[in-house]
């Protein structure tokens, strides 16, 4: 874990390209904007990831009516989501591994520190993993904030604006998610939260 002072890795690319994939494979009429939404990815960015499947074959793009478009799987992309789906299944048994490690470590410093309260910001994989360990150190979460989730909940707990981190009452904010990591940390910058009470994934 690291403030963003040393952190500088952006989301990976392909597993953005990946999880576009996987959507279009499953409802081809889906607007670039209900990407955005259940991806949590800005809209110009879904518009860029599009045009770039499409360049390289994996997708084709239909206009239908009402100035909307269907967007289909070719051959090729199909075979491009096997081998990714293949690729990021091995990546997340590694992300898993690292990340409860480092998880671990950074709570045993929490409690070492007398930290007693987080609040997570960002709800993906990363943020289970981090409240599965943070169960064996006896910190408190007391709130779940993220900018854009399809979700209302996590784990119990209702998921709140990072506008509500001005009132809630926590000793440090951990980003827990894989692909928002700048993104989120610049919305909490923005709302005043000092640079050293929040702690992100390197």
């Amino acid at each position: 874990m690291n403030t963003k002072s040393n952190h500088t890795q952006q989301a990976p690319d392909d597993y953005r390209s990946f999880l576009l994939l996987d959507e279009i494979s499953r409802n081809n009429e889906i607007t670039q904007r209900d990407l955005s939404k259940r991806l949590g990815i800005a809209l110009g960015l879904i518009n860029s990831y599009i045009k770039n499947l499409a360049s390289k074959g994996y997708i084709t793009i239909s206009a239908i009516p009402r100035k909307r478009y269907k967007y289909y799987l070719t051959p090729q992309g199909f075979i491009e989501k096997t081998r990714m789906t293949y690729h990021h299944l091995q990546n997340f048994t590694n992300l898993y591994r690292v990340a409860r490690h480092d998880f671990q470590k950074l709570f045993h410093n929490f409690h070492k520190d007398n930290i007693k309260s987080v609040v997570f910001c960002g709800t993906d994989e990363v943020a289970e993993i981090a409240y599965i360990t943070l169960q064996e150190f006896g910190i408190k979460l007391v709130a779940v904030v993220d900018s854009k989730s399809e979700s209302k909940s996590f784990l119990g707990q209702n998921i709140r604006p990072i506008e509500d981190l001005k009132i809630i009452d926590y000793d440090r904010v951990i980003i827990t998610s894989f692909l928002k990591q700048e993104e989120l940390y610049s919305e909490i910058l923005k709302i005043g939260v000092p640079p050293d009470k929040i702690l992100l994934k390197k």
